[in-house]
């Protein structure tokens, strides 16, 4: 049986010693960045192709992790006056709709900055910092790491899952 080798330059496998944050971080991280990777070198026209019988494309896949940034950071970390949670299912099923004229790469620049202001937001507080939010009551900034995780490495399969039948391309990263 072949060995198999995994990139030691991954952060996750960098952090394999490192405290808490430092690990939630790496696998926050390694995960947005795979999602951002399915969805390069495509046309728009392809990241937007409805390859299953849900509205998930790989363009929907970045626009709704965008705004999934926005509400579990900026929308709980730092709110402004006007901001709403959404909290139902219409409003999610409504995040993965294009818009007209909408690009691959004007949603990809949307979603990197989404990420960097959820990181320079989580790089302000304690792990243990709590927040009120709508539909739990309180969690606390690691619950949001950990449930960011979980629902961008969700999301980072199905796009791995979408770009396998757009073009053939696989591969975990």
């Amino acid at each position: 049986m072949a060995e198999i080798r995994i990139d030691p330059t991954l952060a996750p496998v960098l952090a394999r010693t490192g405290d808490e944050r430092a690990v939630l971080d790496a696998f926050l991280d390694f995960h947005r960045a795979t999602v951002l990777r399915k969805a390069r070198g495509l046309s728009d026209a392809e990241a937007a192709r409805r390859l299953v019988p849900s509205a998930t494309t790989l363009a929907g896949i970045l626009r709704h992790l965008a705004l999934v940034e926005r509400n579990w950071f900026p929308f709980l970390l730092d709110p402004t006056p006007g901001d709403v949670f959404p909290t139902s299912e219409e409003d999610a099923a409504a995040s993965f709709a294009l818009t007209e004229g909408e690009t691959l790469d004007q949603l990809a620049d949307a979603y990197e900055r989404a990420c960097a202001r959820s990181r320079e937001l989580a790089a302000r507080f304690p792990l243990d910092h709590v927040v009120a939010q709508p539909q739990l009551g309180e969690v606390s900034l690691r619950w949001i790491m950990v449930h960011m995780i979980e629902e961008t490495a969700r999301h980072a399969g199905h796009a791995d899952i979408l770009r396998e039948l757009t073009d053939g391309s696989t591969g975990a990263v």
